[in-house]
């Protein structure tokens, strides 16, 4: 069980031309992301997927690497604290966690080859055999106005029960956008918002007051991430559930965020907040506050994988039988070859719901072939 070698794949796909899409703040030209390739001394690999800039995390590898090769891989997260004790001068937003997250994911993928266990009974125990999503889209694109309607409708056609849509250019922008969703989807149908942390306190008001009257399920990073007291004051005003977490690294920084009660649904990104190591803390903290979780996922197909194992493994506490809003795992619609290319059997939504893998680990299985295709080089 002792790792014997970790590498990083670095990953890109480039998005055709005039297709860019994404937030209010920008657009993608392209989907990066680095794939974490971690083998023990048996030859059994695990795979996860790491945050941010490929080329940052592979300058960081050779340190994560001396503190992790030759450990046992049920004893990582003891190196991963010491890492963060001894290197505090690097602080925890940023690359080495972003190290750290894709290789707890892959130390416990290949913990549970080992075991013949897939993660979520690694991590807490099997509560649900399948997780519910909600189908995260129409984004802003080059010309949001022409592109918007078409992602709406889409959505419809799919049969999606909960979607998010992405504003943020302006509060009368986003009551246009919300209200011509909600002519399309129809009165069932939730929608959630995202504003991506492109307004202040004043502003994220006059949105949330325009947009309230078409029943919105959450208002997501409405302010900047580092803004605990808006976000108190916000959540203390508004009538819609406020939502954020996507940027936020460790329990360190959802403690501060949750002990202000600052937040209604908390949205650790496993792949950049510390791994499950730091995602069962980060849940814990939001259950003795009776929070709900919902995690970001904005990469490939290893982290939504990651994702479903740990929505899976968490408790319906305060619910017991009858759960009103269960945890939901994000499912991103926009194009991206990394999120269902690079793996032999995808996990796919049907009826909004994913079916969470018995098989050993994640329960995925790469296609090399493919990732080959994608190495940023």
């Amino acid at each position: 069980m002792v790792i014997d070698d970790i590498s990083f794949i670095p990953l890109q796909a480039q998005l055709p031309a005039g297709s860019a899409y994404g937030m209010a703040k920008s657009l993608a030209t392209a989907r990066a992301t680095t794939l974490v390739r971690l083998r023990l001394a048996d030859g059994t690999e695990g795979i996860g997927e790491c945050w941010g800039m490929p080329q940052v995390n592979l300058a960081m590898l050779p340190l994560v690497k001396s503190y992790l090769v030759g450990t046992n891989v049920h004893d990582v997260e003891h190196a991963y604290s010491l890492m963060l004790a001894r290197h505090y001068h690097f602080g925890v937003q940023g690359p080495m966690t972003w190290c750290i997250s894709g290789i707890d994911m892959a130390a416990k993928d290949a913990a549970g080859k080992v075991l013949g266990l897939p993660v979520n009974r690694l991590i807490g125990g099997k509560q649900a055999n399948e997780v519910q999503i909600y189908a995260s889209g129409c984004y802003l694109t080059e010309n949001s106005a022409r592109d918007f309607e078409p992602q709406i409708e889409a959505m419809a056609k799919a049969g999606h029960r909960s979607v998010k849509i992405k504003i943020g250019v302006s509060p009368a922008n986003d009551e246009e956008r919300v209200a011509a969703a909600r002519r399309i989807l129809g009165s069932d149908v939730e929608i959630l918002v995202d504003i991506n942390s492109n307004y202040t306190l004043d502003v994220a008001r006059e949105s949330i007051t325009r947009m309230a009257p078409y029943n919105i399920g959450w208002v997501e990073e409405p302010l900047a991430p580092q803004d605990f007291s808006g976000y108190e004051l916000l959540q203390r005003w508004s009538p819609v559930p406020i939502a954020t977490g996507e940027a936020l690294y460790t329990a360190f920084d959802f403690k501060r965020l949750i002990d202000r009660r600052a937040v209604d649904v908390v949205q650790p990104d496993l792949s950049l907040c510390g791994g499950f190591w730091q995602g069962r803390q980060i849940a814990q903290l939001a259950m003795m506050e009776h929070l709900r979780l919902s995690p970001h996922v904005w990469g490939t197909g290893v982290g939504l994988a990651a994702a479903v194992h740990f929505v899976a493994s968490l408790p319906v506490y305060p619910h017991s039988s009858n759960i009103p809003r269960p945890n939901l795992v994000e499912y991103d619609l926009g194009s991206n070859p990394l999120r269902d290319s690079i793996l032999r059997n995808p996990l796919a939504q049907a009826g909004g719901v994913i079916v969470v893998p018995d098989a050993p680990g994640l329960g995925i299985e790469i296609d090399w072939n493919e990732v080959e295709r994608h190495v940023l080089r």
